[in-house]
């Protein structure tokens, strides 16, 4: 499978289908040595003069630390028949088992970043800003801290430039 980049002004989807429903996998790290998780949590926009990412990563989770030592990490999104490899890269540790393995996903360099051969669109995202979500910052009393947390550690949010878009040929 071969990629070619284009403009980000070519795109057009619906950011609130794309991230929250059908979910992208986030992946930081080289080619020889990285980590991939499951996301449907983010945003998409312009903040600085730039095109964005905003991606949440507990620091629990073994894709963290790849993204905390990398310059940059990619935001890869599948058609519908990769559902269950993306489940799976949510509900499982690669701490724990060869995610590649297990979902047969075959890792590709993008930028000097690792998406996806399978992937129908990867966004290679260089991170800019990053801050941690805390239980002080809530500013409503509806029960999204209790919610959404309870006892796991609350995200780190990093802020990405999107440097390269690629898709499918």
């Amino acid at each position: 499978m071969s990629f070619k980049k284009i403009d980000i002004s070519e795109l057009s989807f619906n950011p609130f289908e794309k991230i929250g429903k059908e979910w992208m996998l986030l992946t930081g790290g080289s080619v020889e040595n990285f980590n991939t998780m499951t996301a449907s949590w983010g945003q998409l926009g312009v903040i600085w003069n730039k095109n964005v990412l905003t991606c949440y990563i507990r620091p629990n989770r073994y894709t963290y630390d790849f993204v905390e030592r990398s310059e940059c990490f990619t935001a890869s999104f599948f058609g519908e028949e990769f559902r269950k490899a993306l489940s799976f890269c949510g509900s499982h540790s690669g701490r724990d088992c060869d995610k590649m393995a297990e979902t047969g996903l075959v890792p590709v360099e993008l930028d000097g970043c690792t998406g996806f051969e399978q992937a129908d669109m990867v966004m290679v995202c260089r991170k800019l800003y990053s801050y941690d979500l805390r239980e002080e910052g809530f500013l409503t009393n509806d029960g999204l801290p209790e919610k959404f947390f309870g006892t796991d550690p609350y995200h780190r949010a990093y802020i990405a430039e999107i440097v390269g878009v690629y898709v499918k040929e």
